[in-house]
């Protein structure tokens, strides 16, 4: 019995080496195989550490073009204001200046006019009557005509000066 133990364990032995030596080529492999990957994890670590310092300098670059823009900006935006402030106070001075020119004008129309003298009537045949359009009597000073033609003036200003404020306000 002592030979059948012995070639037993014999056996039980050479069939635990194989055992072992099958486990031994499939962890070599599957070390070998983490090798790789090591190598790979390592250039793809490489590449991520190259990654993000790019992308820092670009934040840094982001950051100064930002601070730029904004300093830009709240200069426009104080031009901005100044010159809304200008435009309000030339329109309202423009509105005083057509008003006092309106009041004027209004004081004139009030002041009777000279009288013209009367046209002396020639003989016409007429064979269709003429339609005349209605004038308005001007004042015949050269100040009236002056005044008049001041306030057109002054009009036609304030309304292009209103006109720029509501285009630059839109």
């Amino acid at each position: 019995m002592s030979l059948f133990v012995t070639l037993a364990a014999d056996i039980l032995v050479a069939v635990l080496l194989a055992a072992t030596i099958v486990t031994s080529l499939r962890l070599s492999r599957r070390i070998g195989q983490l090798k790789g990957d090591e190598a790979a994890l390592r250039q793809t670590i490489g590449d991520l550490m190259v990654a993000t310092g790019s992308a820092e300098r670009a934040i840094a670059g982001l950051r100064a073009a930002i601070d730029d823009a904004d300093r830009t900006l709240n200069a426009s935006l104080d031009s901005a204001a100044a010159r809304s402030a200008e435009l309000k106070l030339q329109v309202e001075a423009g509105e005083t200046v057509v008003t006092r020119i309106g009041a004027i004008v209004a004081q004139m129309r009030t002041v009777p006019a000279r009288p013209e003298p009367a046209p002396v009537p020639a003989v016409q045949i007429v064979t269709e009557p003429e339609v005349q359009p209605l004038r308005r009597s001007e004042p015949s000073s050269p100040n009236g005509e002056r005044l008049g033609a001041a306030a057109a003036a002054a009009l036609a200003m304030s309304e292009r000066a209103l006109a720029r404020v509501r285009a630059r306000a839109a």
